[in-house]
């Protein structure tokens, strides 16, 4: 994912309302760096980019990917979602933001997540839609999880639906749609590679019509998630 600020930091700064030397200040370096930052005559460190961010008011879905493609663990993920903003892991200490892409997609190729952190998953989609959607559909591909990421749209979009905001209903349905033409027919849970063979039986009769159409074993539904009100 390329970085984007590249000639958008002026014009962030001027709508926070903020001079170098504010920014400067705020950062802890000096203007003439932050003058360079801004004429793209230096790249933002991935250490400081989170706290660029925020001085220039810039959302996460703006950050740099940090080239890590690792699963990530429940332990992991739900901070990493605390620290977007999700408010059900609140409580814990949150750490530096990272992309929401990226979040989800490390957490897609998790092979097991407590089920209270797959439920956080719709909301990133929900919080972030201008997330660079193309990158993660791409990089999803390539880890055979589009699935997965198929049926992360179907519950962001019935969530819209139900918070009615046609608008982004409709924008996740198109993203829905990307996904279908490379819909894979194999059978796969949605991170829970360690269910029991009965549990994988009972779920292929009691699932979502959603979670069969991609084609996964799980019992998560839009209606039980615990934003969708």
């Amino acid at each position: 994912m390329p970085h984007a600020w590249s000639g958008r930091l002026v014009e962030a700064r001027q709508a926070a309302g903020l001079t170098q030397a504010d920014v400067a200040a705020r950062l802890g370096v000096t203007q003439a760096y932050v003058s360079m930052l801004e004429q793209g005559r230096r790249r933002v460190p991935s250490a400081l980019q989170d706290t660029v961010a925020r001085v220039y008011r810039l959302g996460p879905a703006s950050l740099s990917v940090t080239g890590e493609h690792t699963p990530m663990p429940s332990d992991a993920v739900a901070p990493s979602l605390a620290a977007l903003g999700y408010e059900p892991f609140g409580y814990l200490r949150r750490r530096r933001r990272l992309n929401p892409a990226e979040v989800l997609l490390r957490a897609l190729r998790s092979p097991d997540l407590e089920s209270r952190v797959a439920e956080g998953l719709p909301w990133l989609l929900l919080q972030y839609p201008d997330l660079d959607w193309d990158w993660l559909v791409r990089d999803a591909k390539l880890a055979d999880a589009q699935n997965r990421l198929g049926f992360v749209a179907t519950l962001a979009r019935q969530t819209a639906e139900r918070w009615a905001n046609p608008a982004l209903a409709e924008q996740l349905r198109q993203r829905e749609a990307q996904l279908e033409a490379s819909r894979l027919a194999r059978e796969d849970t949605f991170c829970r590679e360690s269910m029991t063979q009965a549990e994988r039986r009972w779920l292929r009769t009691e699932r979502s019509a959603e979670a069969a159409h991609w084609n996964l074993l799980t019992g998560l539904r839009a209606d039980r998630l615990p934003y969708a009100a």
